[in-house]
């Protein structure tokens, strides 16, 4: 029996969410300590995908490359991919990633099992590769994705990305110590329906909500001055008032907004929704480290079900 094992980190937005689907640029960050995990152990059986975190198993010849199964529609474009059949063997996915807190976890589940699968025939897969596999599976996921998921997630770096534009990698430095905290609403939307949402306001006005994404787009390059710079003053300020344009997209929800409340009166640099919102995750900028434990602990008293830092 032989075994292959590999991962995917998961992903935060600092800035620019929504925006970035109509073309503006957003921020996004790699969370390293955050990890989905693929592993395959080869038996006797047809392919099977075990995701024991979920309660789910998935036969893979039940489906084919069309199938609406977020694992198996991952495993078959991997197969795909690298040209070669599914092997007799088990893929056990696990993760640390809170699933539907806008962190990445469907995105992160695809590149790992990408990576897997590429592994386990002694393949590795270039990042813009597993990138685009796993852009399919989020379609299933969200929608009409921006990409922006996949794309940090796949290259495990600091990403500034704009549709229908040259990706461009940031420096591995910028955000490598930001004093980050990261809380969790324990609220799971589907993205897709804030992105829905905003898609039908854009429809009905949309010099009003261009409006809207022109100003975010002007805080995602305040945003990126700020972090070369490593101007966590300025950061945070960009950080507040993208969060109060993402109110008035009415993306954000009262248990984000409280949460943001709680963090800048305990002393936050800035705070805001991050993903699509109405339940998900909020960021909060501390001072530095120390402080960030201290946000920490605000939060969770503030009703976060979780928080990273």
């Amino acid at each position: 029996m032989t075994t292959v094992e590999r991962s995917a980190c998961a992903k935060v937005i600092l800035c620019g969410e929504h925006a970035v689907v109509y073309g503006r640029p957003a921020i996004a960050l790699p969370l390293p300590t955050l990890r989905a995990r693929a592993r395959i152990e080869t038996g006797s059986c047809a392919f099977t995908i075990v995701a024991p975190d979920v309660g789910v198993t998935v036969s893979l010849w039940r489906h084919s490359r069309r199938t609406r199964n977020p694992l198996a529609r991952a495993a078959l474009a991997a197969f795909e991919l690298i040209g070669q059949r599914p092997p007799r063997a088990t893929l056990t996915v696990t993760s640390d990633i809170p699933v539907g807190a806008n962190l990445g976890s469907g995105a992160a589940v695809s590149v790992a099992i990408g990576r897997a699968i590429a592994a386990h025939f002694d393949r590795a897969l270039l990042p813009e590769e597993v990138s685009q596999m796993a852009y399919e599976v989020e379609q299933l996921h969200h929608g009409s994705p921006s990409g922006i998921d996949n794309t940090v997630i796949a290259y495990e770096q600091p990403v500034w990305f704009a549709r229908g534009k040259p990706l461009e990698l940031l420096d591995a430095k910028i955000g490598a110590g930001l004093p980050l905290v990261i809380a969790d609403t324990g609220i799971a939307t589907p993205t897709r329906i804030p992105v829905g949402d905003v898609r039908a306001a854009w429809e009905r006005d949309r010099d009003r909500i261009e409006g809207y994404f022109d100003a975010i787009a002007a805080l995602v390059h305040r945003s990126r001055e700020a972090l070369e710079r490593n101007d966590l003053a300025q950061l945070g300020h960009a950080m507040n008032a993208n969060h109060a344009l993402l109110q008035q997209l009415g993306v954000s929800c009262p248990e984000l907004d409280a949460l943001c409340d709680a963090a800048r009166a305990a002393g936050a640099l800035g705070a805001k929704m991050s993903g699509g919102g109405r339940g998900g995750n909020m960021i909060a900028l501390a001072r530095d480290v120390a402080h960030a434990e201290a946000l920490r602990e605000a939060l969770l008293r503030a009703g976060a079900k979780r928080v990273f830092t």
